[in-house]
């Protein structure tokens, strides 16, 4: 009887298919695009769209007296060549971190017409945790930073959760939930794609309709701006994941349970229920009445939780019940899935389950993304998905973490190395799917340069074309150190874990490692150290760009960061032989590594706690809302969760104030405590002092904290000032 409430949802079915295609003005589009990164230059060039023969889109560059011509397929190709000419003829580099912008007025011309053509139908970007770890409170000024940035290095399949709240919200008021019921159903604004994957309820909330209302706002920006340059925007489609109160209302639905790590449950509504093709087939409907579409869907029914049951007839069912419900809504979808499943719960998804999963949906309607191909390439051993289209994806990052990190080689060779190989099966792009952006953004630029080349990168010869671009400056010695910094923190190898951490991020312990913060290298300490030199040696040199300050300061700061690893192995050590002279001498240093650490980051606003908390409280119209949000900010890369989440420092932040008022505090305390059962002759009990670190750090969490004011010091100074202290005073 209850199931006639949703008579309401379906009226929705009405709703035709509202398709996107491009702007009807593309060539404005580029224009104006020029225009936001040019604005002193833009009239040098002109823009020119050009029709596609086939699938791949192609951009060109040609001198027309005095001005430029960007020609190219759409906005993303113009843009791409925009890219490329300022790069290759003025030396200068936009990215996240910094802007080199070496022009000269005239530009420089263009000689010859230069024409590159992708070999790559589909350029796909972002993973759904993107979302929260990096930009759960980007504004439009900063979206549309990065769109530009998406357009000029060649992505056209963006990934576009934004603002889907509202569209779960008018669907499940239909059905006659309340906004009461669904309070407990949204989580706060850090924690939106746990809840748009069925991870988790309510966490972090309750959800202000004031932050649902400008997300919904935001996104119909960013899928305006993003199609108009010719992208297509991935929006997601129903999982299955319902309100906590779905089986009250509902009680003869077919609900099942799940535990994502130690989180409370979560109703997911199985496939074989008809209410699943219905409210997929709703959802997907009210989504396209508000946000149109591309044809694209992301669904990901079991992500990080394994089906009930792995019988293959079963698998098969429950993915034709999904497709179904995308095809009801749009007949030209397309399923596009993270093949994360795959990684993850290898052991479950064996060779026919697998196959009853991918079979149910036709070759030409599925793309599934290898989420971490750099380094476990699942298309190796799943006969490249069986023939359905897969995207090569470097993932690279995990939780926001932000040490110096990549796999260089794989990055440069095995796109284009894939791409060739017989066995790839229909490969038909490259992607990228970090779990957080806006770190080591050498490597993120390494793999978009692949976008529109028709082979592999030569490691070293791109480095130092890179440093150029990126520093202004040809620089021999800024090379040396570029290729070592290849051969040491961007040197992690396939099968290697994953980037690695500093202890300092870690809940104190004598341990090596922490619970989410592995410390081993790919290289040895000291093999960093002349990377370090060389770049201090040009510090009067390259002053003046800021891509070399920012560089400057991730290297001092690696180099800091492995230096407190050690000491804390001393510090061990010191315990484990009882020796309280040289606890007490390393503690100190370990100590003071972090303070200087803080002072360092200070100098750059991409790197304070302060940064990331006061976007958090702008999004706030109400002091409870900016409270609100500043814990979910301080929350989601502390303990993530609750005082007791499994998943503590998961997403920690070697960022200044983190590492003052965060790390060092829990140090501090944890190493009192040590030094004080070496004084006593006790053994020192690690679950003791853990219950009260939880303490401590859940109550840094519920504090609101205070914006320090700006760095009296330039980063080129603090990092002086370092290099003399650690490495010329200390010999170390």
């Amino acid at each position: 009887m209850k199931r006639l409430r949703l008579s309401i949802v379906l009226l929705l079915a009405t709703v035709s298919v509202m398709a996107v295609t491009p702007s009807s003005k593309p060539v404005q589009a580029a224009r104006n695009l020029v225009k936001r990164v040019l604005p002193e230059y833009y009239t040098s060039f002109e823009v020119e769209i050009a029709s596609r023969d086939g699938d791949r889109d192609w951009f060109e560059l040609e001198q027309k007296g005095d001005r430029i011509v960007l020609r190219g397929t759409n906005g993303v190709s113009v843009a791409s060549a925009l890219n490329y000419y300022l790069e290759h003829y003025t030396h200068s580099r936009i990215q996240w971190n910094s802007v080199n912008l070496h022009l000269t007025n005239p530009l420089p011309v263009v000689p010859e017409r230069v024409h590159r053509e992708t070999p790559y139908k589909y350029r796909y970007y972002f993973n759904y945790c993107t979302f929260n770890y990096s930009m759960s409170w980007w504004n439009w000024e900063r979206w549309q930073r990065e769109i530009d940035f998406m357009a000029m290095h060649g992505v056209n399949l963006p990934l576009a959760l934004t603002g889907q709240n509202s569209i779960w919200q008018r669907v499940y008021r239909s059905m006659g939930f309340s906004d009461e019921e669904l309070q407990s159903f949204f989580p706060g604004p850090a924690y939106f794609n746990w809840f748009w994957m069925g991870n988790l309820d309510g966490w972090g909330g309750p959800l202000p309709q004031s932050f649902m209302d400008g997300q919904e706002r935001l996104q119909k920006q960013i899928l305006q701006r993003e199609r108009e340059l010719g992208m297509m925007p991935i929006l997601p489609a129903f999982t299955g994941h319902v309100p906590p109160t779905f089986k009250d209302k509902f009680p003869e639905a077919k609900l099942k349970k799940t535990h994502w790590l130690d989180i409370a449950e979560t109703y997911i509504l199985d496939p074989e229920d008809p209410l699943f093709e219905q409210i997929g087939t709703a959802f997907l409907k009210e989504s396209i009445r508000t946000f149109g579409t591309n044809h694209f869907y992301s669904s990901d029914t079991f992500n990080e939780n394994e089906p009930p049951q792995n019988d293959s007839t079963y698998l098969n069912g429950i993915s034709q019940q999904i497709y179904n419900a995308m095809l009801a809504a749009d007949s030209s979808a397309v399923w596009v899935m993270q093949g994360w499943l795959f990684t993850q719960s290898r052991a479950f998804w064996g060779e026919s389950q697998t196959l009853a999963l991918l079979n149910a949906v036709p070759d030409d309607r599925m793309i599934i993304l290898d989420l971490w191909t750099e380094a476990h390439p699942v298309w190796q051993r799943k006969q490249a998905f069986y023939g359905k289209p897969w995207i090569w994806c470097m993932l690279n990052n995990f939780g926001g973490n932000n040490l110096m990190y990549g796999r260089m080689n794989e990055v440069a060779k095995g796109p284009y190395r894939t791409f060739c190989d017989s066995r790839s099966g229909h490969m038909q792009g490259i992607g990228l799917t970090p779990e957080a952006i806006e770190t080591n953004p050498v490597i993120f630029e390494m793999m978009l340069d692949n976008v529109w080349r028709a082979d592999s990168i030569e490691v070293q010869p791109w480095l130092h074309a890179y440093a150029h671009s990126r520093y202004g400056k040809v620089n021999d010695t800024i090379d040396a150190a570029w290729d070592i910094l290849y051969r040491t923190v961007y040197s992690g190898g396939r099968g290697h874990g994953g980037p690695s951490a500093s202890i300092i991020a870690a809940r104190p312990t004598l341990q090596k490692d922490g619970r989410w913060t592995e410390t081993t290298k790919t290289y040895q300490y000291e093999e960093l150290l002349p990377a370090w030199s060389l770049l201090m040696s040009q510090a009067e040199v390259l002053v003046q760009s800021d891509g070399y300050r920012y560089d400057l300061v991730d290297v001092t700061r690696q180099v800091l960061a492995n230096y407190a690893d050690s000491l804390q192995r001393q510090i061990a050590h010191a315990y484990d032989i009882g020796d309280t002279e040289m606890f007490e001498d390393k503690q100190e240093q370990f100590l003071q590594v972090i303070l200087d650490m803080d002072t360092l980051l200070h100098t750059r606003p991409e790197w304070r706690l302060s940064t990331w908390v006061d976007a958090a409280r702008a999004w706030g119209t109400t002091r409870a809302e900016k409270d609100l949000y500043e814990r979910n900010a301080k929350n989601l890369i502390t303990t993530w969760g609750s005082r007791d989440c499994s998943i503590y420092d998961y997403s920690w932040r070697l960022w200044s104030g983190m590492l003052s008022s965060y790390y060092y505090e829990r140090w501090k305390m944890y190493l009192e405590y040590v030094g004080q059962c070496m004084m006593m002759d006790v053994e020192m009990e690690q679950g003791v002092i853990n219950e009260q670190v939880k303490d401590w750090e859940w109550c840094w969490v519920n504090s609101p904290s205070h914006s320090p004011s700006p760095s009296p010091y330039d980063e080129v100074t603090i990092c002086k000032q370092l290099y003399t202290k650690y490495l010329v005073a200390e010999g170390d």
